[in-house]
């Protein structure tokens, strides 16, 4: 008899669900999903199983549970249910696990526990994770279910690169440090850099760009993280489409004090009406070029902010590596604007820095070097899968 051999993997957030289940013998995905608008009025499902059409059903979702017995049921429709024999496990996407999940980790009732307690360091991600995690325990108790952590990538960062020049006693208190997030794309994409470079990962050294609606850099020494720009929450780092990346603290203080704002609304204006949005009113890169072919001044500057912000940090990643081999770019913007690749390359040539313009302009759903023959660097475009690295773990951990 087969051994289990399929995965499936949950994202689960506050209003929605995004799923896939994975055939570990070849990394193929089997069926992909999403949910959204669970506990809101017209809940939509759209699945897409591997050898047929997609299907899309709305219904009412009061909750996550309602949500993944939709998931369940369709996934059965295709031979592939919760119950079917060949599931070996279910992996979930944990955004935060702190100083102590370093590595994929079988959930019990402590760990989900240990999940919970991490909730005001991010408030607005475990919480989700925590649902969908109870409620895939509660359809399927007897199946190992395991959480693989945004952060536990960056947990190999030095002290030195992790702490805030705080008081220590304040910040170990209140848990007080740089997690770093986006964790599982810059652990596959540094790992598939080397692949593309014919080398271990453990021979490289690498500075991904994560670049998506939500945009962190990391530096990555021999597949070990050492540095990266998000820190205590996603807030920190680039510039990203709605988040403000990197300002100075006493930000915060000067709209309280003469703006009058409150914490949440200052929280708010950080998170969600900041990075490209406040500058120019657009988080999407396509339209901001469009608008800059037109001659918005507007979006030119939000652009020359952004890769401004993101040319530092190459610089400074050379710097904190010492030696590199390749830079990465990666996600949505980093995979399919060939202007950011090229405007955040430029000028560095003296770091051995460039970009081939004929190979950056090609589009490819395939890992690729867009740098020019014999560059001292090379410099990478390399799509990210989150879900083949969190299934991966997964089904590792569970078949040790």
């Amino acid at each position: 008899m087969t051994s289990p051999h399929r995965v499936l993997v949950l994202n689960s957030g506050s209003s929605s669900v995004k799923y896939q289940l994975l055939d570990m013998r070849d990394g193929s995905r089997l069926a992909v999903g999403l949910v959204e608008r669970i506990g809101e009025h017209g809940s939509r499902l759209v699945h897409t199983p591997a050898d047929g059409e997609r299907r899309e059903r709305t219904a009412p979702m009061a909750g996550h549970e309602a949500a993944l017995r939709a998931v369940a049921a369709e996934l059965s429709a295709d031979g592939l249910g919760l119950d079917s024999p060949g599931l070996a496990a279910i992996g979930h996407r944990v955004v935060h696990g702190g100083l102590r999940f370093t590595e994929p980790t079988v959930i019990t009732d402590e760990v989900l526990a240990e999940v919970e307690r991490l909730v005001p360091v991010a408030p607005l991600h475990n919480p989700a994770n925590i649902v969908g995690i109870r409620t895939a325990r509660a359809l399927r108790p007897d199946l190992p279910q395991v959480a693989v952590f945004d952060t536990a990538f960056h947990t190999t960062m030095p002290e030195h690169a992790a702490r805030y020049a705080i008081d220590v006693e304040t910040a170990d208190a209140h848990r007080i440090r740089r997690y770093g997030f986006h964790g599982t794309s810059h652990a596959y994409v540094s790992r598939e850099t080397a692949r593309l470079l014919g080398k271990d990962p453990s021979e490289v050294n690498v500075i991904v760009l994560h670049l998506g609606n939500g945009a962190s850099a990391s530096a990555v020494a021999g597949g070990r993280c050492v540095d990266t720009s998000m820190g205590l929450t996603p807030l920190e780092g680039l510039v990203m489409g709605t988040r403000s990346g990197d300002v100075d603290p006493a930000v915060t203080f000067h709209l309280r004090r003469v703006a009058g704002m409150s914490v949440d609304e200052i929280d708010e204006l950080l998170n969600k009406r900041s990075g490209l949005v406040g500058l120019c009113g657009d988080n999407d890169m396509r339209e901001i070029r469009r608008r800059i072919d037109e001659g918005d001044e507007r979006a030119r500057l939000a652009f020359d902010i952004y890769v401004h912000r993101l040319k530092k940090y190459i610089g400074a990643y050379c710097a904190v590596l010492g030696r590199v081999d390749a830079v990465t770019f990666t996600a949505g913007v980093g995979e399919n604007a060939a202007p950011v690749r090229e405007a955040a390359m430029e000028g560095l040539e003296i770091l051995g820095l460039a970009v081939d313009a004929e190979l950056n302009a090609v589009r490819s759903g395939e890992p690729r070097l867009i740098s020019p023959a014999g560059s001292r660097v090379a410099v990478a475009v390399v799509p990210t899968d989150e879900e083949l690295e969190i299934a991966r773990q997964t089904y590792s951990l569970v078949n040790n």
